[in-house]
């Protein structure tokens, strides 16, 4: 998630004088007149970052997370079924959603701490076990490892499971980011005065300024890219490999574009983290269609 500016949103958010204790999800830029502001407004919200259930305080983000890797199942196993890999076996499209998401997890988890080495060195459990602070790069690598070993355990063709995967992997993504929105974890954008900004004051990380609420942006891209992705797939005659150096490419154009308005600090050659990394999942995107388009076209089994 890439949340690493933390202090310098609540210090912004201090300094603000939007003092309201909700959230608007719809509100127009304010307007001298006070009375044409309230009319424009559309409705407000309140933030729910964790939903408590008597004794028992479960994350929504949490919940998203789980929901995504419950889309991802349904759009895997029916990409596996039309392309005849789901004959091996049935349950395997459980494991190739299970074991990576939570791979991925941990992954981005730990490449999140280990970008400031030095705040990790001085509160190690702490950072570990936060409730916020997941790197994009960090899941994407691990889960893609776990994929991986999944595809050679199981001796599947590796470029078609990679085709298979990557739909999934797209709404995935798009759906947990879901649970960014509702946690308010520091996700969003930088401040804004169109009709959809929104202000997160009881998010995990606090902000009354309206700022662009950058994980409807992503969900929207991912379910984009995840459809075309899909339609792609259906080519019967299409090479293996096609649709995941299109899933490396889209995605990583997505979120490099995207990070132009977040509030990640900026590193290397004036880029974020996220948007380095996504310029090499493009660079990977375009060498895997180089490579296949080398390849003669193989028809899938009806």
């Amino acid at each position: 998630m890439d949340a690493r500016a933390h202090g310098v949103v609540a210090a912004r958010s201090e300094r603000s004088r939007l003092g309201s204790p909700r959230v608007a999800w719809f509100q127009w830029a304010p307007q001298k007149n006070a009375a044409k502001m309230a009319a424009l407004r559309v409705f407000w919200r309140e933030m729910i970052p964790f939903i408590h259930l008597g004794p028992l305080m479960v994350p929504t983000f949490g919940l998203m997370i789980a929901a995504a890797m419950v889309a991802a199942y349904y759009v895997l196993r029916a990409d596996m079924a039309r392309r005849g890999l789901a004959a091996k076996d049935t349950s395997t499209a459980e494991m190739f959603v299970a074991v990576p998401a939570l791979c991925g997890i941990v992954g981005a988890k730990l490449y999140h701490v280990l970008e400031t080495p030095r705040e990790f060195l001085a509160d190690p459990v702490g950072q570990l076990f936060s409730r916020y602070g997941l790197a994009w790069f960090g899941g994407l690598i691990a889960g893609f490892a776990a994929f991986v070993w999944l595809a050679r355990k199981f001796k599947y063709p590796m470029l078609q499971i990679f085709d298979a995967g990557s739909a999934a992997a797209a709404l995935g993504y798009g759906v947990g980011r879901i649970g960014c929105l509702l946690s308010g974890d520091g996700d969003y954008g930088v401040p804004t005065s169109l009709p959809w900004g929104m202000s997160f004051p009881n998010g995990l990380v606090p902000t009354t300024e309206r700022v662009h609420p950058t994980p409807i942006y992503e969900l929207i891209a991912a379910c984009a890219i995840a459809w075309i992705l899909w339609r792609m797939g259906a080519t019967r005659t299409r090479r293996p490999g096609v649709v995941f150096a299109a899933y490396l490419i889209l995605t990583g154009v997505a979120r490099f574009l995207v990070e132009f308005i977040r509030i990640n600090p900026r590193s290397f050659l004036g880029m974020t983290n996220a948007q380095a990394a996504s310029v090499l999942s493009v660079v990977a995107g375009v060498a895997v269609w180089w490579y296949v388009g080398r390849r003669a076209p193989t028809a899938r089994p009806c």
